[in-house]
């Protein structure tokens, strides 16, 4: 009998858990059986392993071959074992020495040739290695997305011989990095003197820039709510090089095409209206992140969010305020990060035209009052800044934009208050817990006065006292200044726009 161990990572979520893989090799008639919770995918690996071991001409055992996923409670999926599971076998039957697979870890398809195919998660997998100190040997067209970590501890593979040679001591493999070539973190983004005049949404869209405020568009048809939106991400600080690893790694595990040369750059996600909850957060019987975790450290539009429905909006609600979904089922259970920035925007009515000087609005009191509840009052308070959005004026639309502010220079105001904030409390404004908002946020006599009657006349809830604090302390810290004042809690208050307006129905 014989037996041989070799390492493998699974893919849970953006974690990639160490799984042994056992090959045992016994007497009896010639069977292959794979143990471990293996899915569908990874009992087929039988037929690949098989036909690519020959097709390399190596002897395929003819004896009970038994191969062992540890730990057994651990879903296994996907392509990445065949290769482990191969070499496994060839240690096991004496035809490549087994002392060469201490501290190793493989990963990666097999073909029916022997051909080493990418797998998905590839950069999860590596970041793990390399917390082991392990090397990992991974298919070469993961390479490029697996340099992101910058360690020498990457072999690529092609084909199975290549890896054979490399374990017999034939010929080696050498530790490669492929060369990224990075992007500007705000190349190609959409700038923000192409929108002509709106000077409060703009506002409104620089205090959310530098404070991480969530924000909510509400105006006519054409008013420039999309292109407002699409210009946040062009005036966000940088990201982090940690933020920008967990991103990737979501990028990574979620199977979408990822390019390595703009992975510092902020997402934009924009979901049509006739997703469901699932592709919003993310889920299936095989759990994989949803919009919320692929705009993580970036940017989640919902255009025309009136018309998504009202359960697909309120699943939002709790991964609004933790910044993490958690996704359960009866097989397993993943945990995706999911702080994103919510930009939302709708029309006022069914028609579009409510409060439009020019075109009537033809809807009733009741049609109205029915589409704005569309969107619950829960959600709506997580929502920091509400903005009318005003159809522009002709005059606006045909004069030059040489006075409309560049995303360049409204970026720099915002990454001053953006490191205020952090050198402060070490995040931003708004993810200030409430003991932290007593410390930060405190208010002089006549701001307090004036916060008390906003709450008594427009029913504020404890959750919109709280982001109207945040949004005050943002706009002090835009204008540098330590104290809040009376000025930073009136302008707090006036985003409060869809609390006034139900307050008046």
């Amino acid at each position: 009998m014989s037996l041989a161990t070799t390492y493998c990572r699974a893919s849970v979520g953006i974690e990639a858990p160490l799984v042994t893989v056992e090959v045992h090799l016994a007497n009896g008639l010639p069977a292959f059986a794979i143990v471990g919770l293996p899915e569908k995918a990874v009992q087929e690996s039988r037929d690949r392993v098989r036909s690519a071991l020959i097709n390399s001409g190596y002897e395929f055992p003819a004896r009970r071959i038994t191969v062992n996923l540890a730990p057994a409670d651990l879903p296994k999926e996907g392509g990445r074992f065949d290769l482990p599971i191969a070499i496994g076998i060839l240690a096991a039957s004496g035809q490549i020495p087994g002392e060469t697979l201490n501290a190793c870890e493989f990963t990666g398809e097999l073909n029916l040739s022997g051909d080493v195919r990418p797998i998905t998660g590839a950069l999860p997998t590596a970041i793990a290695a390399r917390d082991a100190g392990h090397k990992l040997f991974l298919p070469r067209a993961n390479l490029t997305e697996a340099s992101l970590i910058q360690e020498d501890c990457l072999y690529p593979v092609e084909h199975l011989l290549q890896l054979s040679n490399h374990l017999c001591g034939r010929s080696q493999l050498q530790p490669e990095l492929a060369p990224v070539q990075e992007e500007s973190s705000y190349s190609g983004m959409p700038d923000l003197a192409d929108v002509r005049g709106q000077a409060q949404a703009k506002r409104a869209l620089v205090i959310a820039a530098a404070g991480g405020h969530n924000l909510l568009f509400c105006g006519p048809p054409g008013s420039g709510k999309s292109m407002l939106a699409s210009r946040l991400p062009g005036i966000l600080p940088p990201m982090t090089e940690s933020q920008a690893l967990e991103h990737a790694m979501i990028q990574s595990i979620s199977g979408l095409p990822f390019d390595p040369g703009r992975w510092k750059q902020r997402p934009y996600r924009q979901p049509h209206h006739t997703a469901s909850a699932v592709a919003l957060v993310g889920g299936g019987s095989n759990p994989r992140p949803g919009e919320i975790s692929l705009a993580h450290c970036g940017v989640l539009f919902l255009d025309e969010i009136a018309e998504f429905p009202r359960g697909v909006l309120d699943v939002l609600r709790e991964p609004l305020e933790s910044g993490v979904v958690n996704i359960s089922r009866a097989s397993r259970n993943a945990e995706y990060p999911a702080r994103f920035q919510l930009v939302a925007a709708m029309n006022p009515c069914p028609c579009g035209h409510l409060g439009d000087p020019v075109k009537i609005c033809r809807c009733t009191a009741e049609q109205v009052a029915r589409y704005q509840s569309r969107i619950s009052g829960p959600l709506l308070d997580r929502i920091d800044l509400q903005v009318q959005v005003p159809a522009p004026a002709a005059r606006t639309l045909v004069s030059g934009s040489d006075k409309e502010p560049a995303s360049a220079r409204v970026r720099q105001q915002v990454i001053a208050a953006h490191e205020l904030q952090l050198q402060r409390q070490g995040c931003n404004n708004a993810h200030l817990q409430n003991s932290a908002l007593e410390r930060h946020c405190k208010l002089d006599q006549a701001s307090r006065a004036l916060l008390m009657q906003a709450m008594d006349k427009l029913g504020l809830s404890a959750r919109a006292y709280h982001r109207i604090l945040r949004v005050a302390r943002t706009i002090a810290d835009l204008q540098q200044q330590s104290n809040m004042q009376l000025e930073h809690v009136t302008e707090a208050i006036g985003y409060r726009r869809m609390d006034t307006a139900r307050q008046a129905s």
